[in-house]
C-alpha cells in the first residue's frame, strides 16, 4: 500500500521566559537568555530536514541578540518568521496585564488593533519583512481578529488550540484539521479564503474523537473533576488528550497521535514548542535536566517515525497554506490529494 502524503511543519513561540505559575505577567526587562539557544537547535532542525516557524514576540524582536539571531535564519531562507502577540510585553500598555487579558482573544479590539500594528512595524525593521503567519498569546482567536489580521496581509493563523477550554477562553469545537474560518465564527469554517486556521496537531488515543472529547470536558466538570478520574483515565492509558508538543508530551504518545492523525487523512503534521522550553526550569512546564537535548531527542524520534509511515514534506506554516489552498476543502476543511514534493 502506497505511503499517503503529509506535511510536516513545526511552529515554535520565540518569547521571554519567566516562571508560568508566577502572577504578574514581565513587561520590561525581559529574560532572554533562551535565544542563545536558537543557533543550535535550529542547526538540528535541518539535521533532520526540518523548516521551522518561528512565531516573535515583542520582547525577543526588540532585543539585539535575538533579532540579529532570528534575521540570519531568515536571509539564509532556512525558516519563517510569524507574528506573536503578547499583551503583556507588548506596547501601546494599557495597565497591568490579569490572567484573563493575557489571553489575546479576551482584550478590548482596539487594542489589539494597536499592539499588532505595533508589533508589525518592529518586525518590519528588525526583518524587512511583513509576516503572514500569526499565533495570539496564550492561544484563542475571534472573528474580529481574524478579520484585523486579514486587512493587515496576514495569511494563515495558528491560534486554534484544538480540544481545549480554561476559564478565559475556549476551541471546543473547532475542526482539528486545517480550514478556512468564518469570519463571523473563528472556530467554524466558513466561505472566505483570505486567512487559513492551521490549528495544531491533537487529539486523543482513541479513534474516535468526538467521543474522547465528549468524555473529557464531562469528567473535568464536577464532581468527576474533584474525584481526578482524568488522571486516573490518563495513567491507566484509557484515555488521554495529546498535543504534539515535545515539552508536554512523551515520544510513545506522540508517535500514537501522529499514527493516529494519519489514519484520519490529516494533510499536515503540526508539532510546537516554546523557545523558553529550550533552557531548563524556567516555564515549570518542562521540569527536567537538560531540557533542549530531550526535546530534540523526542522531535528526532518522531520524525524518524513519521518518516517510515508516510511522504513527508518539511515546509513553514505558510509555505504549507500555500500547498493547501490549492487543495479541494469539503464545507471550508481542507482535504488532501497529493502535496508531497
Amino acid at each position: 500500500m502506497p505511503k499517503q502524503d503529509v506535511l510536516f511543519v513545526l511552529t515554535i513561540d520565540t518569547e521571554e521566559e519567566w516562571h508560568w505559575d508566577n502572577d504578574d505577567f514581565p513587561d520590561r526587562d525581559f529574560s532572554l537568555e533562551n535565544v542563545e539557544k536558537l543557533p543550535a537547535f535550529q542547526a538540528f532542525c535541518e539535521t533532520l530536514g526540518i523548516r521551522p516557524t518561528y512565531f516573535v514576540d515583542y520582547a525577543v524582536a526588540s532585543n539585539n541578540i535575538g533579532s540579529t539571531i532570528l534575521r540570519e535564519f531568515v536571509e539564509d531562507q532556512k525558516a519563517e518568521i510569524g507574528a506573536h502577540l503578547h499583551p503583556w510585553c507588548n506596547p501601546p500598555y494599557f495597565g497591568k496585564t490579569t490572567e484573563a487579558e493575557s489571553h489575546v482573544i479576551n482584550l478590548p479590539h482596539e487594542q489589539v488593533v494597536a499592539k499588532l500594528d505595533t508589533l508589525n512595524t518592529l518586525l518590519w525593521e528588525k526583518f524587512s519583512i511583513k509576516p503572514e503567519s500569526f499565533r495570539s498569546g496564550r492561544w484563542g482567536i475571534n472573528a474580529k481578529t481574524l478579520r484585523l489580521l486579514a486587512s493587515r496581509g496576514y495569511k494563515v493563523d495558528s491560534s486554534v488550540y484544538p480540544f481545549y477550554k480554561n476559564d478565559y477562553f475556549s476551541c471546543i469545537g473547532a475542526p482539528e484539521k486545517p480550514y478556512w474560518p468564518s469570519f463571523e465564527n473563528a472556530l467554524a469554517p466558513g466561505q472566505q479564503r483570505q486567512i487559513l486556521e492551521l490549528p495544531v496537531t491533537a487529539g486523543f488515543n482513541v479513534k474516535n474523537y468526538n467521543l474522547g472529547e465528549r468524555v473529557h470536558n464531562a469528567l473535568s466538570k464536577p464532581p468527576f473533576n474533584w474525584l481526578k478520574v482524568i488522571g486516573v483515565l490518563w495513567h491507566s492509558k484509557l484515555l488521554r488528550k495529546l498535543y504534539l508538543s515535545p515539552e508536554l508530551t512523551k515520544t510513545e504518545d506522540m508517535i500514537a497521535l501522529v499514527d493516529q492523525s494519519l489514519e484520519k487523512q490529516q494533510p499536515v503534521i503540526h508539532m510546537y514548542l516554546h523557545s523558553s522550553s529550550l533552557i531548563d526550569g524556567v516555564t515549570g512546564l518542562l521540569e527536567v535536566d537538560n531540557a533542549c537535548s530531550r526535546i530534540c531527542e523526542r522531535m528526532k524520534r518522531v520524525v524518524n517515525h513519521l518518516n517510515t509511515q508516510a511522504n513527508v514534506r518539511f515546509c513553514t506554516i505558510s509555505e504549507a497554506r500555500v500547498i493547501l489552498a490549492n487543495q479541494p476543502s469539503h464545507n471550508g476543511v481542507v482535504s488532501i490529494e497529493k502535496v508531497s514534493s
